[in-house]
């Protein structure tokens, strides 16, 4: 399985990091054309870009005119334990063994509105540049412009690597638009958590990013060797529902007396 999760706005540059090893990313000359692009904006103009208070657009302002290669372990971070919401509360990887990072590396990749596709340990400094972002380059109105086939290429890519034939949409809508499923090379399967409220079972925003998050560590912890076995995940009192899912999307149900 190749698992696929959405980035994160908050990051953490501060935490003391469980390991010195890093890889690479692989797509940092595109990366490289878009910091280019929004050095060339102010922070007025990366405010009304990006829908965000002139403080944060300062901060991100500067940390496009800071970003610079080669990148290395002073001045970034490996990005699965870079980036700090609350996927990343739900895989909590400080606490993931050697072995499954090694295989997360492998199996587990994040989809970045600037760095394209990134595996765990690629280094990356920190920004701010949602996938959504309507930032006009020479490749068209919007990042989904910008990448083009080249998501859905680094995946297939990888898929190939690892023997894969099964994604795992583990990413938000605004973050898998940048893939085109029907050139995949692979069966997309994309688990959807709902909690209990008032009887109903719907998708909580904030419970749903974190059982994401968990479900991602469940993959690179229990290393599931197929769709069937995924179904047994069980954790914070999920449960797989048979009645809501489909062939292509696994449903997962949570009770009210079980949610903290």
């Amino acid at each position: 399985m190749l698992v696929v999760l959405s980035p994160a706005k908050n990051l953490d540059y501060d935490s003391v990091l469980p390991t010195t090893e890093h890889s690479q990313p692989r797509m940092l000359e595109r990366a490289q054309e878009l910091v280019d692009r929004c050095q060339a904006l102010s922070p007025q103009q990366l405010s009304e870009l990006m829908k965000i208070s002139d403080k944060l657009a300062g901060l991100n302002a500067a940390r496009f005119a800071e970003w610079h290669t080669p990148f290395n372990n002073s001045n970034a971070r490996p990005a699965i334990y870079a980036f700090d919401g609350d996927v990343y509360t739900g895989l909590a990887a400080e606490k993931l063994d050697a072995e499954a990072i090694a295989y997360a590396q492998e199996h587990l990749r994040i989809l970045s509105g600037l760095y394209g596709v990134l595996r765990p340990l690629d280094l990356m400094q920190p920004y701010r540049l949602e996938m959504g972002t309507k930032l006009d380059t020479a490749r068209g109105k919007s990042l989904y412009e910008f990448w083009g086939d080249e998501i859905t290429d680094q995946l297939n890519e990888d898929l190939a690597a690892a023997g894969d034939d099964v994604l795992i949409n583990l990413a938000s809508q605004e973050y898998f638009g940048s893939v085109q499923p029907k050139r995949l090379h692979a069966q997309v399967i994309t688990p959807v958590f709902k909690d209990e409220k008032n009887g109903t079972y719907k998708v909580i925003s904030f419970w749903a990013k974190k059982a994401r998050g968990m479900m991602a560590r469940y993959i690179v912890s229990k290393r599931p060797q197929s769709v069937a076995e995924l179904k047994q995940f069980n954790e914070a009192g999920y449960r797989f529902n048979a009645d809501q899912s489909s062939a292509t999307e696994l449903v997962f149900c949570r009770a009210e007396r079980d949610q903290l």
